[in-house]
């Protein structure tokens, strides 16, 4: 594997494990909605777990499945700079739920996620691009889910321009 293919690799787990650890937060913050946040958080671990996995199997490959990953690292790399600012942040002067929640919105529609959604959508050519979206079938989307969690508690997302 290339140092830059393992670079975006790992780059793509910490993002996952950064967006976990946030959640995490908003789980210890917002008892009405712990449950909610600490499924997320499990589904972002077993996501950088996957991506985990598949760094092993492609270890003395040059590819990873076609569009699992952003090719940007300069984009993954300030994402996980302000993941962990937010994180920081929070923690010392937390978030009211609705900015919790649009801030997990409009992270979820950030260049790594929406690159992960666009692999999890499209048709497979693979046996392992079957597999990976078979134990990703439960997680997808958290986008819409944190939009509909939002509305069912009379909150509006603020939609990106």
């Amino acid at each position: 594997m290339d140092t830059s293919l393992s670079e975006l690799l790992d780059l793509s787990i910490a993002h996952e494990i950064n967006i976990s650890r946030l959640y995490t937060l908003f789980h210890e913050l917002f008892e009405e909605d712990e449950d909610f946040w600490w499924q997320l958080s499990i589904e972002e671990r077993s996501h950088a777990a996957l991506l985990r996995n598949e760094k092993a199997a492609h270890k003395h490959a040059e590819t990873v499945p076609e569009n699992l990953l952003t090719d940007d690292l300069d984009a993954l790399k300030s994402s996980n700079a302000k993941l962990e600012s937010l994180i920081d942040d929070y923690t010392a002067n937390p978030p009211a739920r609705e900015e919790a929640l649009q801030t997990a919105y409009d992270l979820e529609l950030s260049v790594g996620e929406i690159h992960y959604q666009e692999f999890m959508n499209r048709k497979s050519c693979s046996l392992s691009d079957e597999l990976f979206k078979q134990l990703n079938l439960e997680d997808k989307d958290h986008a819409d889910r944190i939009k509909s969690y939002m509305q069912a508690n009379g909150m509006s997302p603020r939609e990106r321009e």
